[in-house]
């Protein structure tokens, strides 16, 4: 069957699949199950579910196709005005889509998303506050870390390998789904290893804090000045950041905790980034409420 060429084609009745081996039916299987063969292409990944969907459609990113089952129809209806000219519609039976789907419940929707190519110029916007994420191999964690800088107002954030670890791919399933789509409309680079990133933040004038709870002389996350350009630097979840890298940041930060918990391991890397993201972005709308009422006399 030919591709749709046009809104007005989207809106016609959807091209069936009805045969397993369909090439649609493969992608979209080999995108929402996370397949490392899918991630290594890093052409297409694979978003399931209404709200998902939408989030994609709505993000600015290139949408290649959307899949329904027969019970996932009526979803189609809601995001007609945003669906592309260019997206294919396709329709396939419930037995079918749930053999592609990646959830346990599917809702009967799915997309192929092409998502958007940051650039570090991209992440510079205004006054930078960007997420380095180095070795976090966790989906979760790397889908809350970016669902939390998108929501306190981080730039953009990276995702990078240190110590030999790569970062989980923001864009697989499971990091978009516990980013809840927010991978989708913060810029995320992808590909440039942590030192050249590092030294590439410091001709901008980006100060880098790492969070590095057992570096000699790490600050309070409220003794850091997040005000200026501004970079956190995320490590492994197990491993924490390497030496070097600690040793080429601007300055280390650490999270206080009670007396009580001195035994207990660290706090987990999504937590802790979020916390640190939390006092960068309490001490930025502090700067510009007393900016604005400098301004205003008050």
């Amino acid at each position: 069957m030919s591709a749709s060429s046009g809104r007005g084609d989207s809106e016609q009745a959807p091209e069936v699949i009805t045969s397993k081996d369909n090439r649609w039916l493969k992608q979209f299987r080999a995108a929402l199950g996370g397949s490392s063969a899918a991630e290594e292409a890093g052409a297409l990944t694979g978003v399931e579910g209404a709200r998902a969907v939408e989030t994609a459609l709505r993000s600015g990113a290139e949408v290649a196709a959307v899949l329904v089952s027969e019970s996932g129809t009526t979803h189609l209806e809601k995001l007609r005005e945003w669906m592309p000219e260019t997206a294919r519609v396709l329709r396939t039976t419930d037995r079918l889509f749930t053999q592609a789907a990646g959830t346990e419940t599917p809702q009967g929707i799915a997309a192929l998303v092409k998502p958007l190519v940051a650039t570090l110029d991209d992440l510079l916007r205004g006054t930078p506050l960007v997420l380095l994420m180095a070795g976090v191999q966790d989906p979760g964690n790397v889908g809350a870390l970016v669902r939390t800088a998108e929501a306190l107002g981080a730039t953009g954030a990276a995702a990078c390998a240190a110590g030999g670890i790569g970062t989980a791919n923001p864009f697989g399933p499971k990091a978009l789904r516990a980013s809840a789509g927010a991978a989708l409309r913060l810029p995320i680079l992808r590909g440039v290893a942590t030192p050249i990133l590092l030294a590439q933040l410091r001709v901008a004038g980006v100060r880098v804090y790492a969070a590095s709870p057992d570096a000699p002389g790490a600050l309070a996350p409220w003794e850091a000045d997040w005000r200026g350009p501004s970079a956190l630097l995320v490590g492994n979840e197990g491993a924490g950041l390497p030496p070097e890298l600690v040793r080429s940041a601007d300055a280390a930060v650490r999270i206080p905790q009670a007396a009580g918990a001195a035994g207990m391991d660290s706090l987990n890397a999504a937590v802790a980034g979020s916390i640190l993201l939390y006092e960068a972005a309490r001490q930025r709308r502090r700067g510009a409420d007393t900016e604005a009422n400098a301004a205003s006399g008050t």
